[in-house]
């Protein structure tokens, strides 16, 4: 009878046939075994095909779409402040101290960075959405109580607080366990570019907005921005997946052990250090190549776009397994722009080279951006993907906190070339400790809880 149908039987909802060749449902593959007291029936899955492996499926893309505006809107907050924040805190009663100006525009970045740990734990032990909408319900209070501040240390007090709401490891956990490895940079991709974004049209927006409800009006619309972002977690991103909960526990142990996670959170450091510490001569470097304060964006703004029309070549290294030579050449780059960076500011400066040379940085910054975060979820075990990335986005906030700071001392001390001439040797150093870097593999798909 090989061949020909023997019984048929329902099984769950499930049409089904048995026959000594095999089972057949449907046209779907069943493994079935047969003992004097039980059948069981098990599905064999589908391969899939090529280019379903590196597509996003729905719940990806609503997963990438709706963490990337929570991001989108609690950046575009703090970016719209950033810009004016130095010329506009002067206004207020105690302004005139550059010392606390410093403090009340940098404690933003301490107290995130000293909170990104606590937070990405406790996603791991409470949920993600949950430490999702504490950080923002904190950092909508910052923003508020700022609002109504009227002295700087009421400011202070505010960013201070803002700061607190350090959620960025839990979203960014949230999203490493709602998509597929094959497809975990192009999510972490998007993020980067909602920052970038938001980056980009604050630095357009913000003055005009601030000259119409003044600082306390931006730090108001940035706690209003906060709120939109609590409803967009609850309503709008997808439930955590199944296998989530009930898992064992990991510790931080495991973390600081782990030499590839080490290797990407001195990556992010020196990252994020090299950033603010350039961004303290850059504005100095285009003023003295001519171009006026107010006209900076016309720089900025095309290389932030146009650095993400590359970002498409990145996927596709990926797909080819490319993504280590990928990742150790948008290092190698971001150090050859501050090479450049170093010639102009020891020399006449250039609009035009300028312009290149931020288009180039940017370029390289998106792909490491998108790439770092990716390979640090995938590599950290699930029950621990929360302290890990809470490690890394600690890094990632110290990285600003002593590139400001050292840049600034490095720019009064010695000058701007020692300042690029500095970043250059840090980027060369940065990768050299990637090399023996492994890319991760890749887990199994996600399941969604009901």
């Amino acid at each position: 009878m090989d061949g020909q149908i023997s019984k048929t039987f329902d099984y769950p909802r499930r049409r089904c046939f048995w026959h000594r060749g095999g089972p057949i449902r449907d046209n779907h593959p069943f493994s079935l075994t047969l003992c004097p007291w039980l059948f069981r029936v098990t599905e064999i899955p589908e391969k899939q095909s090529a280019s379903s492996s590196v597509s996003m499926t729905p719940m990806e893309r609503r997963a990438s779409a709706s963490l990337a505006g929570i991001f989108a809107l609690r950046m575009l907050g703090l970016f719209l402040v950033l810009p004016v924040f130095a010329l506009e805190a002067r206004k207020y009663p105690g302004g005139d101290d550059p010392a606390l100006l410093g403090l009340a525009m940098g404690i933003y970045g301490l107290t995130q960075g000293l909170l990104q740990l606590p937070f990405g734990m406790a996603s791991d032990r409470f949920g993600r959405k949950r430490v999702i909408v504490l950080g923002l319900v904190i950092f909508a209070l910052g923003s508020f109580w700022a609002a109504g501040a009227t002295d700087l240390t009421g400011l202070l007090v505010g960013r201070s607080l803002q700061g607190a709401g350090a959620v960025s490891a839990a979203v960014t956990a949230l999203l490493a366990d709602l998509t597929r490895d094959e497809v975990r940079t192009k999510a972490m991709a998007l993020v980067g570019a909602s920052i970038g974004l938001m980056f980009a049209l604050s630095l357009v927006v913000a003055p005009v907005l601030v000259a119409v409800m003044g600082l306390s009006g931006l730090f108001g619309l940035t706690g209003v921005l906060a709120l939109l972002g609590i409803a967009v977690v609850v309503w709008g991103a997808p439930p955590a997946p199944a296998q989530m909960k009930g898992q064992a526990r990991g510790s931080l142990k495991d973390v600081l052990r782990h030499a590839g996670l080490m290797r990407l959170n001195f990556g992010v450091f020196v990252l994020h250090a090299v950033q603010l510490a350039m961004w303290v001569a850059v504005p100095a470097l285009l003023v003295q190549s001519g171009l006026p304060k107010a006209a900076h964006w016309q720089v900025y703004l095309p290389a932030v776009l146009g650095s993400f029309v590359l970002m498409g070549g990145v996927f596709a290294l990926e797909r080819r397994g490319h993504l280590k030579k990928a990742f150790l050449a948008a290092i190698a780059l971001i150090a050859l722009v501050q090479v450049g960076l170093l010639v102009q500011s020891s020399g006449t400066s250039s609009v035009l080279v300028m312009a290149w040379l931020l288009f180039a940085f940017f370029c390289g910054f998106n792909v490491l951006e998108a790439t770092q975060p990716s390979m640090a979820s995938r590599m950290a075990p699930p029950a621990v993907r929360g302290t890990a990335l809470g490690v890394y986005n600690t890094l990632q906030s110290l990285g600003f906190f002593v590139g400001g700071w050292l840049g600034g001392w490095l720019v009064k001390t010695w000058g701007s070339p020692a300042l690029f001439a500095c970043c250059a040797v840090a980027m060369l150093v940065w990768c050299l400790v990637a090399l023996p870097m492994q890319t991760p593999g890749r887990a199994a798909p996600v399941q969604l809880a009901e």
